[in-house]
């Protein structure tokens, strides 16, 4: 049953402001997108145009609008809340769904309430700094709840790191799900059909065509920044050669720690770049790893086990919330923690029949878990509550 999206005679139009344009979040906005075109929503997208977001979502059938905005606060930020507010009088949406931090921030202070808003930070801006500008970062959420309807968090853990933060608010946890049938194989009655068998997934991708059969192959998809914890990853992978000289690890993304990252790699490490479609990378892998700093949910995860790959993850926001039931010994590890990071590679790697077994359970419970259509319902049922609410006097004015 599709979500009831429309109030009697009036047409719902849901305004996204997005930034960053790349990597987890566009792919939950995307998908937010599609089910809600697919509603009779008029849906609008205003991000950058650089990067894939704005053009998929065209392609999708959204009203697309340019917006220059960095992902940093800076100089430009007067500009950016300006353009952000005429994007939002010329749309005349119902709803503001802004996406993390900085199209909160640029967001929330452009529309100043006088639109039901509903903010989800996709992980914390606080948590990405230190010092006085961690500090300001959760200053300025605690006081923005005032222009905020509704902060989504994609995980109980998120909300929980919000809460002992001092964020008061109206929150609301809608898990991030996936479109399982995009990551998974044609499924049998037990799931999908040679979850294990990477030998075809290799020969399809070119630049794995030539690995020798049997090469123990670890992937790990993200944005190649701080937060994704590469770097992490690159220390704890020169121990796993020493147990597993043959094993190899790709890295799938791009990002502004590129170059750092490629100079400290030894040559077991491929850089895959950005790829216009991961499912086959995940297919490929034996294992993934998202070694992160901080998290809200991170979507690659959802993807790994909805392809039926085991995976390890840091213990951050969302990670235990992601994992099958009675995983959690097994895939996670403490955040900056190389040598317990590599020997939960090295266990999994060298077991094989445990790690298969992970990946079947860990598809079986991205399917009735993390299936994108149910994000998709419980968004619904948020912007039904938000719309419906009157505006509070305290509402101010969207500034000319």
């Amino acid at each position: 049953m599709q979500p009831q999206w429309h109030r009697p005679g009036v047409g719902f139009t849901a305004l996204h402001l997005v930034q960053p344009v790349d990597g987890g979040v566009a792919r939950v906005v995307l998908d937010l997108v599609e089910a809600q075109l697919a509603a009779g929503v008029r849906v609008a997208v205003a991000c950058p145009g650089e990067g894939p977001l704005a053009a998929a979502a065209a392609r999708l059938g959204a009203e697309v609008h340019g917006w220059r905005v960095t992902r940093d606060p800076g100089p430009g930020l007067v500009r950016e809340v300006g353009q952000a507010a005429r994007v939002v009088r010329r749309v005349g949406p119902d709803l503001v769904h802004a996406h993390s931090a900085k199209a909160g921030l640029a967001g929330r202070l452009a529309v100043r309430g006088r639109v039901p808003t509903v903010f989800q930070p996709h992980a914390w801006s606080f948590e990405a700094v230190e010092g006085m500008t961690g500090r300001l970062a959760g200053c300025w959420e605690r006081w923005a709840v005032r222009w905020t309807d509704r902060i989504v968090c994609v995980s109980d853990a998120e909300r929980r790191t919000g809460e002992r933060a001092g964020i008061r608010a109206p929150w609301a946890v809608v898990h991030n799900g996936v479109d399982v049938g995009r990551f998974a194989a044609a499924d049998g009655p037990s799931g999908p059909a040679d979850l294990a068998d990477t030998t075809a997934a290799r020969a399809a991708l070119p630049r794995l065509a030539a690995l020798p059969p049997g090469t123990p192959l670890v992937l790990c998809v993200g944005r190649l920044c701080r937060q994704k914890g590469q770097d992490i990853l690159l220390r704890a992978w020169r121990q796993i050669l020493l147990q597993l000289p043959r094993a190899r690890l790709v890295l799938v993304g791009d990002g502004p720690d590129a170059e750092v990252l490629r100079a400290a790699a030894p040559p077991s490490v491929l850089f895959a770049g950005a790829v216009p479609d991961t499912a086959p990378w995940y297919r490929a892998a034996d294992l993934v790893v998202l070694p992160s700093r901080w998290e809200g949910m991170a979507v690659a995860p959802l993807e790994a086990m909805a392809s039926g790959r085991a995976v390890v993850l840091s213990d951050v926001d969302g990670a235990r919330e992601s994992l099958s039931p009675g995983h959690e010994a097994l895939c996670l590890f403490p955040p900056e923690d190389p040598p317990a990071l590599a020997a939960a590679i090295g266990a999994l790697l060298r077991d094989a029949p445990l790690r298969e077994a992970i990946g079947r359970q860990g598809h079986q419970h991205v399917l009735s878990t993390y299936d994108v259509r149910q994000t998709a319902r419980a968004i619904a049922d948020v912007y039904r509550e938000v719309a419906s609410v009157p505006r509070p006097e305290r509402r101010e004015p969207i500034p000319q």
